[in-house]
């Protein structure tokens, strides 16, 4: 078993991969941040300069600092490369992809190799059953944006190793994040308790009550941080649709977590939130 942890890999330069590996190495860690797509990886390399720069305004970091946390990541696109003490995918959100991902990584790595999956809305259980070291899988869910989100859900799966979910829940905190650990359950806690959150503030939209602007504003004036629709354009529609659809499923189709009309409509037309300039809200380029 890894008692020290000194590499971290990240699987997916994608917003939630970059902003992980961001945080990787904002905590000191080697980082590597690997994606096939060598487009996706610039536009990491360009996003976490961005959020660095974001923390330098507001005098969270020197410009010294940036530099260091910039330079402790390695961008790679060769799988090969994928070498680390904990291995964290951030893929698509589809069963084989990450069992497969993590069954070449198994090959190239030692057997004290940790490895945890940032999915959201995916067993952790289901994803053990067809990977070489079931017990050495374990869920670390972190929350958009990453390199700002505090919360981090450890999720044990059925063959997890009581000391990987541990390892991973010390290593949350050495991120400087607030761990909570649960077991493998459709949605985990956030997701399934959040999930009527988003669904209920679409039924009162469908349903003429009230715009999707005063939702928001009064969900805020009530203390909330962020309104439900301004939540799902920065999450994503379609991560967050996913999501639903996947607790839907796990339940059954149970009535109270069925997708929203409006939500699949807004995916069909391509309006996904912040990252395609348009969801619920309009976005432009500053």
């Amino acid at each position: 078993m890894v008692q020290t942890i000194n590499t971290i890999c990240v699987c997916g330069a994608g917003t939630m991969g970059s902003g992980i590996a961001q945080v990787s190495a904002q905590s000191g860690f080697n980082t590597i941040l690997f994606d096939v797509n060598e487009t996706v990886l610039e536009k990491a390399k360009t996003g976490i300069q961005k959020n660095l720069q974001y923390l330098v305004d507001k005098e969270k970091i020197s410009s010294e600092e940036k530099k260091n946390i910039f330079q402790r990541i390695k961008f790679v696109k060769d799988i090969d490369e994928c070498k680390a003490d904990v291995i964290i995918e951030a893929i698509i959100e589809k069963v084989n992809a990450k069992v497969s991902l993590f069954n070449q990584l198994a090959e190239i790595n030692l057997d004290k190799t940790i490895f945890a999956t940032n999915t959201s809305s995916l067993s952790v259980s289901d994803i053990q059953k067809n990977i070489l070291h079931p017990q050495r899988v374990a869920g670390m869910h972190f929350f958009n944006p990453a390199y700002l989100m505090k919360l981090v859900e450890v999720v044990k799966g059925e063959q997890t190793d009581n000391d990987v979910a541990q390892i991973i829940y010390d290593l949350c905190k050495q991120m400087r994040k607030s761990p909570v650990m649960c077991k493998d359950a459709p949605g985990f806690i956030v997701n399934r308790v959040a999930r009527h959150y988003y669904l209920e503030a679409m039924k009162i939209v469908e349903q003429g009550i009230a715009t999707f602007e005063n939702v928001d504003a009064i969900m805020e004036a009530s203390g909330f941080k962020m309104g439900p629709f301004k939540l799902m354009d920065i999450i994503g529609m379609d991560i967050n649709l996913s999501v639903s659809e996947s607790i839907y499923e796990a339940f059954d189709n149970a009535e109270r977590f069925k997708p929203s009309s409006l939500q699949i409509e807004k995916v069909k037309k391509g309006e996904l939130g912040k990252k395609s300039g348009k969801g619920f809200y309009e976005y432009f380029e500053q």
